[in-house]
């Protein structure tokens, strides 16, 4: 059954009005939902660590910073926007001990909720809002009247408001403009590892570097290996996310359509798919989580071993020259893209 898109006219504001909602964190996800919501008539406040770079950020915006635990004192609605595996430790030390009766937690993934590394008492609203897309891209929808689709969930509900919440803080980030999806915790959680594991990062990244390596191994230059392996990649990228697959394959030739039908199932052959089988079964179980969480705690060293390794690939080396080549391609500082508290 297709789920239900709900729309504008679903999500109300009035449902934060006379309500004070707290930013913990202010990244990609955090300074666009402050901003939109302010814009939207809602009243922010953002919440940080005495010393955090953010301060001086979020109050040239215009916002009111408290700590954390100030922040979460003065707020009905607490927003974590803090990366998954630092939200226990913000949770535990100033979240906690200033949640009373009545108050919503909200998150944009449900991986904390969902993996019980913070578990909130069971009087107060748990919910979700995750745009679908990053922070900038949220704000930008919002600022040109548009908006960013997303998903909303609902853990806990005593008040028996929280879908109303869920959907007005929605409303106020821009979300119902674009269309917006209810799901559940364990569903997003899931389904987003998955993606990431899978397709979107793990998948493509892998796919790409085994392309290039073995047409660099069967003495094709690095450079052609890089065009037909990467650079390109984006051309099919943006033809799908624009038409979907089947419009992809009407956009390119017969010979790469006939390519694409033939040869695609003995790339993604039985072995790969269940090897992808495996892999959900380990997010489903836990395994996943317990293992990352290990990691985090044990100072991420095979993390930081196998990120640079990756780095050291050729296929780094050669893009970074032939993308010198082409201006129209954005520079990025790639030591920017972590979420700041």
């Amino acid at each position: 059954m297709p789920a239900k898109i709900y729309s504008d006219k679903d999500g109300d504001l009035n449902a934060l009005k006379n309500k004070t909602v707290a930013v913990i964190g202010f990244g990609s996800q955090g300074h666009a939902h402050a901003l939109n919501l302010k814009e939207s008539g809602v009243k922010v406040v953002i919440g940080l660590y005495p010393g955090s770079k953010s301060i001086a950020t979020a109050k040239k915006m215009g916002f009111q910073v408290f700590t954390t635990a100030e922040a979460v004192k003065k707020a009905d609605i607490i927003f974590m926007a803090v990366p998954d595996l630092s939200i226990a430790g913000v949770y535990e030390k100033d979240v906690a001990p200033n949640l009373t009766k009545g108050k919503t937690l909200l998150f944009s993934h449900g991986f904390a909720i969902h993996f019980k590394t913070v578990k909130p008492p069971k009087d107060i609203d748990v919910i979700m809002v995750a745009p679908k897309g990053p922070g900038h891209l949220v704000r930008r929808q919002y600022q040109e009247g548009r908006g960013v689709p997303a998903l909303i969930a609902v853990y806990q509900n005593p008040s028996k408001q929280a879908r109303k919440v869920a959907l007005a803080w929605a409303k106020g980030i821009g979300g119902t403009r674009a269309g917006v999806i209810e799901t559940s915790f364990k569903e997003e959680t899931e389904t987003d590892l998955f993606g990431e594991q899978a397709v979107l990062c793990g998948g493509a990244s892998a796919l790409v570097q085994a392309g290039y390596d073995t047409l660099v191994a069967a003495g094709y230059q690095p450079e052609m290996a890089y065009f037909e392996c990467l650079h390109e990649l984006k051309l099919i990228v943006d033809l799908m996310y624009e038409a979907g697959i089947s419009g992809m394959r009407f956009s390119i030739s017969e010979t790469a359509k006939y390519g694409d039908v033939v040869t695609g199932p003995r790339i993604i052959n039985k072995a790969v798919r269940a090897e992808m089988k495996q892999v959900l079964k380990e997010i489903q179980n836990g395994t996943f989580a317990k293992g990352w969480i290990r990691e985090a705690k044990t100072g991420k060293k095979k993390y930081h071993k196998l990120l640079a390794a990756g780095a050291k690939h050729p296929i780094e080396k050669t893009g970074a020259r032939l993308r010198g080549l082409m201006p129209w391609i954005g520079k990025r500082n790639i030591g920017g893209a972590q979420a700041a508290y």
